[in-house]
């Protein structure tokens, strides 16, 4: 396990009530209702949240990879991140899908940027050999 240097950043949040409660980040800016998934509820859910941090994240990764290539990424970059939460013998895991639009790049030099920015993205790092990701370009 590699172990950070510096810290650049810490998030803080204060969550109770679990699938069915509320998550404050300590700064205020964050401040939701959380319902479980496919519930009645009107909050968001965790799922919801890590897809919504992963494909923030890995298009700054992109953007780092773009850089070190000396490629300009198209102002309407986009990920779609799915984020399922399901079961297999009775236990919980998640698995995760990416879609990547990269509109008039080239598709061998946005394949190369998109498989780049997934060694780069932290999350990407943190879900590597743990669930099963698809990255796909479109």
């Amino acid at each position: 396990m590699t172990k950070i240097e510096k810290v650049l950043y810490t998030g803080r949040t204060h969550t109770t009530g679990g699938r069915d409660g509320m998550a404050r980040s300590s700064d205020g800016r964050l401040d939701i209702k959380l319902s479980p998934p496919g519930g009645p509820g009107t909050g968001t859910n965790p799922e919801q949240l890590f897809a919504a941090g992963w494909s923030a994240c890995f298009i700054g990764a992109m953007g780092r990879a773009a850089s070190e290539m000396r490629v300009t990424l198209p102002a309407d970059r986009a990920v779609d991140a799915e984020v399922d939460l399901g079961t297999t013998d009775g236990a919980f895991f998640l698995q995760a899908r990416l879609t990547v639009s990269l509109p008039g790049l080239d598709r061998e030099v946005a394949q190369a940027v998109v498989e780049a920015a997934h060694r780069i993205c932290p999350y990407s790092k943190a879900t590597r050999g743990n669930i099963d990701v698809t990255l796909t370009l479109i």
